[in-house]
């Protein structure tokens, strides 16, 4: 069942996103509504997104707080990238969906470990703040995009190659997340250095696939996002980056794995390779 916090914030997503997109609703439906507020789009936006953010302030505290004020950004941000995705001119098309599958993302997280693992949930979960290098990361694919659209905006045009990212982004979210819901409580977003006494060695489902199936899915989304967004440089940027970060990462926790499982790990890793290309995992000199 879902915790009170995963709840909240599924409320509090789908609210954001509903607010988000209604300028843009009652618009198309032609609503007798003052043109005034509508004649600054950017304006609209901020005053709405203010007036949830002030609601989220006057009815929680505490963690709920931190919980709704999150979930209320990534709701926003993911109806604004609907609203951008159809209703922007064609060159601006593909950030709307990038920044849609970059709030899905996040948000369903949190989620996840809202159902599966409730009692590890933090806000951390939402994995915003997972590293100063994932924030540079974000931020340098959208100067590229940006830079490449002003100079070149048809570059940036719907094609085979950003539904491409997207079918990959997708692929990505699915693999992950059914790692996360068949892993269940043995799911964590940080590797455990102790054993817990309920702690299991999952090798069904998606995991008789790979042994690391939501790394796999995180790698291959990362890479989808940038060909959403066909950005040759951040797309080489990524794969490289992230082959390495889940190289290392990789490495470190199956040794902690070999440790908690011993010789059922060890006939795992025979049976099963890491999913990711290149990437053995940690081998054991006999």
């Amino acid at each position: 069942m879902l915790c009170y916090n995963g709840k909240l914030s599924l409320f509090c997503f789908t609210a954001a996103a509903v607010v988000a997109v209604l300028p843009e609703i009652l618009l198309r439906l032609e609503f007798d509504v003052p043109h005034t507020y509508f004649n600054n789009i950017w304006l609209t936006h901020l005053f709405q997104y203010i007036v949830l953010n002030v609601l989220v302030l006057l009815a929680f505290r505490g963690f709920s707080y931190q919980v709704a004020v999150r979930a209320v950004f990534l709701g926003y941000v993911f109806g604004t990238g609907i609203i951008v995705s159809f209703a922007a001119p064609s060159s601006w098309q593909m950030f709307g969906i990038y920044i849609t599958v970059l709030a899905t993302f996040h948000y369903t997280e949190f989620l996840s470990i809202a159902w599966i693992n409730p009692t590890t949930l933090s806000i951390d979960s939402f994995i915003l703040n997972d590293s100063i290098a994932y924030g540079v990361a974000a931020c340098s694919s959208w100067i590229e995009f940006m830079t490449e659209r002003h100079y070149f905006p048809m570059w940036k045009e719907p094609s085979s190659i950003s539904y491409f990212g997207l079918i990959l982004c997708i692929g990505g979210e699915i693999l992950r997340k059914s790692a996360m819901f068949t892993a269940k409580h043995n799911f964590n977003h940080i590797v455990q250095s102790e054993k817990m006494d309920n702690h299991e060695l999952v090798t069904y489902g998606v995991y008789r696939l790979c042994r690391h199936p939501s790394y796999v899915g995180w790698f291959y989304w990362s890479i989808g996002t940038q060909l959403i967004l066909q950005n040759p440089f951040c797309l080489l940027a990524y794969a490289i980056a992230s082959w390495k970060f889940f190289h290392d990462r990789i490495l470190f926790e199956e040794i902690t794995l070999l440790n908690f499982f011993g010789e059922d790990y060890l006939q795992y890793q025979k049976r099963v390779g890491t999913g990711l290309p290149f990437i053995s995992g940690y081998k054991v000199n006999l």
